[in-house]
């Protein structure tokens, strides 16, 4: 079993970046990002797989970066021009063999991180 353990949130003014970081005690297939707002369903942000194929949702195109360290099994998350309706927990998470944004897909999850975006 992969454990995860994310860092990086805070506060942030819209326009403003935020770095998240999630370290994994292995290498998984595929690791992803993922947000949850209050009342709002867990929905994929990024996903990236360990040959280095990403995937992005349509609203942070542009502007979230996901990318890897396979040397340090490290996973992060470059989030730029922030907007308040980015303001959500981010979890991390790890898949063994498939690679996408759907969550039913990723069976380990971190504990999130919380990330504020005020207008």
């Amino acid at each position: 079993q992969v454990l995860l353990v994310e860092s990086g949130g805070g506060s942030v003014q819209a326009g403003g970046s935020l770095r998240l970081s999630c370290s994994a005690s292995g290498p998984p297939f595929c690791m992803g990002w993922f947000r949850q707002a209050p009342g709002k369903e867990r929905e994929g942000v990024a996903s990236i797989s360990i040959g280095g194929t990403t995937y992005y949702a349509d609203s942070v195109k542009g502007r979230f970066t996901i990318s890897q360290d396979n040397a340090k099994s490290t996973l992060y998350l470059q989030m730029n021009s922030l907007k308040p309706e980015d303001t959500a927990t981010y979890y991390c998470a790890a898949a063994s063999s498939y690679c996408n944004l759907d969550p039913r897909v990723f069976p380990t999850w971190g504990q999130g991180t919380q990330v504020t975006v005020s207008s």
